[in-house]
């Protein structure tokens, strides 16, 4: 098993580089460029060669990236499945909104599920995609930027003007979730304030924005706690570590036995149900084409469906100490257990018995241990990729995920080893 601490830096180095969605695929496609796999355009016709490496972006949010098989087109495929996604503030068009004082405060929209009082007192940047004019109406022009230094803060309010903050507090997400940017002299100042900032990062003009997918982030870095470092606190480990492990086990593994797929869907908080969410038909696309281009027909795509098996890879709830309560009484994963099956007798997780089996003889092959999630029978869970991926594709497959805390917080936590676990128990998947 890979060292725990040089697994660890490498997975906030990876954190610390990916603040949204686009950071986040940009950042895979360097680490597969340094690999030597080949991007695919999807409007070209593809000359896939056996034993070749190649990945496919969508959106600039999404991307699947793939080793060809040797063994021929019904072999079959390895998947592990994730998302780029995470529940964040969102800026809104026409964005700035002036108080007393010259106050400028930016209008946003929550994206996901966040627990929002996270979110305050905290040193904020912006990151995103920005759309140019471009010579084709059709095609405008895409660039990524983020701002490495703090702009804005949610500041509460102080506790002398709400003496039961400390009971509970309920928030406005239209109200109390906007964030300060700066103090200007006269409303025209304002005007396009935004805009006229990120024009400055990408070079051009104002004029030239078209529009943008831009959203906050804490600036705090990914960083290692406990006395001996026990602990990973970061944003986004939800579900920025799983595709870590998926590409770290992708770029580290080498049989060809079956063609090895990792595909990294967005918008996951928000259901899946986008052009490069689990619920399109991207995928499935993609597994035909693959074996269409090895010169298989749509009988060896079936063929090699059924022998293929997807693990979707999205976080799981640790037990918390404090809330004990809130998690089944007997199968509630811990920090640093190992990898977590789980299972839903509702079906919101793609998990049964024969695949849990099979995932866990993967991890006894990969010398770790893993554990069980299932939802305390009185709470309601939610749902992942597994389940969503099923109505498009007929895949056997496995719902697991790390153990973390404080699921869904501006900063989440995990074990450090977990995360060690999780990719050995990945590499022994696609190297069986």
């Amino acid at each position: 098993m890979e060292d725990i601490k040089v697994t660890a830096r490498n997975l906030m180095e990876f954190l610390n580089e990916s603040p949204v969605n686009f950071l986040a695929v940009k950042t895979v496609r360097r680490h597969l460029d340094a690999a030597g796999f080949t991007m695919l355009d999807p409007a070209a016709r593809w000359q896939l060669q056996p034993g070749g490496k190649y990945y496919l972006v969508k959106n600039s949010s999404a991307i699947f990236a793939f080793t060809v098989t040797t063994e021929g087109p019904d072999a079959g495929f390895r998947i592990i499945s994730a998302h780029s996604d995470s529940p964040c503030l969102r800026i809104k068009p026409k964005a700035e909104m002036i108080s007393d004082g010259g106050v400028v405060r930016l209008n946003v929209e929550v994206y996901g599920g966040p627990i929002l009082y996270t979110w305050f007192d905290r040193p904020l940047s912006v990151a995103g995609r920005v759309v140019l004019r471009g010579e084709d109406p059709l095609h405008p022009r895409t660039e990524i930027v983020k701002f490495d230094r703090p702009l804005l803060i949610i500041p509460h309010l102080a506790i002398h003007f709400n003496r039961a903050v400390n009971e509970g507090n309920p928030l406005s997400m239209q109200k109390d979730m906007l964030p300060v940017i700066a103090i200007v002299r006269d409303a025209a100042e304002k005007d396009n304030l935004l805009l006229r900032t990120v024009a400055d990062a990408l070079g051009c003009r104002v004029d030239d924005i078209l529009d943008f997918d831009l959203s906050l982030f804490d600036t705090t870095p990914a960083c290692t706690v406990g006395l001996d470092d026990e602990f990973l606190t970061s944003g986004r480990l939800d579900d920025l570590s799983m595709v870590h492990g998926a590409m770290t086990a992708l770029l580290e593994t080498s049989s060809t036995a079956q063609t090895r797929v990792m595909a990294v869907f967005d918008n996951e908080e928000t259901g899946s149900g986008t052009k490069q969410g689990a619920a399109s038909p991207v995928l499935a696309q993609l597994l035909r084409r693959i074996v269409g281009c090895l010169g298989g027909c749509e009988e060896d795509y079936l063929r090699s469906i059924d022998k293929s098996f997807m693990i979707s890879a999205d976080n799981a709830h640790a037990f918390h100490p404090n809330y004990a309560e809130k998690y089944d009484p007997t199968n509630h994963p811990v920090v640093g257990g190992g990898p977590v099956i789980k299972i839903n007798a509702n079906c919101k997780y793609m998990t049964d018995a024969e695949s849990a089996a099979v995932f866990r003889s993967i991890c006894d092959k990969a010398g770790v241990p893993c554990q069980y999630f299932v939802n305390h029978s009185d709470v309601a869970g939610g749902s992942t990729l597994g389940n969503i991926l099923t109505s498009q594709i007929d895949l056997r497959g496995v719902d697991m995920g790390e153990a973390i805390w404080a699921m869904h917080s501006i900063r989440e936590t995990m074990a450090t080893k977990d995360h060690a676990y999780t990719i050995a128990a990945f590499k022994t998947f696609f190297d069986l």
